[in-house]
């Protein structure tokens, strides 16, 4: 009798051991994982329901690693805080990776090449450079890599902060500000959509910026997260998400 139960308890073990990580991660808890609440096109609200390119990508990971969890949405300026307290298991929010946030947390592989780039009103013709912005009223998103590029590379530049981006967008549209500087596809989609005819685009300040999944420091999700990625990529899942939302193929490198 003594003997089957250990060989029932190997057994059992064995069986723990077999399953892939995201499973086993899955089996203790459902993950909490923030996301911005408004940075279209990559997470924003339709109807009832979040929807965009991050949060399309996560559904396909998690389903891909046998992931469980829980998406909760909240302002950009709060994900990395409440990674650095776990409050948060992970975060997709357009977060670019770099250097400082390394310190604080840790990134998945890079998933999206981004920019900055600059959003005036239609009729205006005098800024289509990061020196023109110099001396001007500059609406960005508070705790963004934008900030602290337009701080160290156009310091004249005034700049009014909003934890939301549509608020920025909302600023320039009703001339409170002379423009917006934000991650390029989220400027973009807007010019095309909700500012068709009031914005235009006038030029990128820098590029070579990526976009990283964040998580806790010393996550076990990082691997398994990265594995799952991996392999959306190679079985063509990314590329058709990409495509459906930016309307073309990405660019391989």
């Amino acid at each position: 009798m003594f003997t089957h139960k250990i060989k029932v308890a190997l057994a059992g073990l064995a069986l723990v051991m077999a399953l892939p990580a995201g499973n086993a991660i899955a089996q203790n808890k459902e993950l909490v994982v923030a996301t911005d609440t408004a940075f279209v096109p990559f997470e924003f609200k339709q109807g009832e329901t979040y929807t965009g390119f991050d949060i399309e990508l996560w559904a396909a990971i998690a389903k891909q690693a046998g992931l469980k969890y829980r998406l909760q949405p909240m302002d950009f300026n709060g994900i990395i805080p409440g990674l650095q307290t776990r409050n948060i298991d992970a975060a997709l929010a357009g977060i670019t990776i770099r250097d400082d946030r390394k310190k604080v947390i840790d990134f998945s592989d890079p998933y999206y090449e981004s920019g900055l780039a600059i959003l005036v009103g239609s009729n205006n013709n005098t800024i289509k450079t990061a020196k023109d912005l110099a001396g001007k009223t500059v609406a960005v998103k508070i705790g963004t890599a934008t900030v602290d590029y337009l701080k160290k590379n156009v310091p004249e530049a005034k700049l009014k902060l909003f934890p939301n981006i549509d608020n920025a967008f909302l600023e320039l549209a009703t001339g409170r500000v002379d423009a917006v500087v934000h991650d390029t596809p989220n400027v973009q989609y807007y010019a095309k959509t909700g500012g068709q005819g009031k914005v235009k685009v006038v030029g990128a300040l820098k590029s070579g910026d990526y976009y990283g999944i964040g998580f806790p420091k010393d996550s076990k999700l990082v691997p398994v997260v990265n594995k799952a990625l991996k392999e959306i990529k190679a079985n063509g899942q990314y590329d058709a998400l990409y495509e459906k939302w930016f309307g073309k193929a990405p660019s391989k490198s």
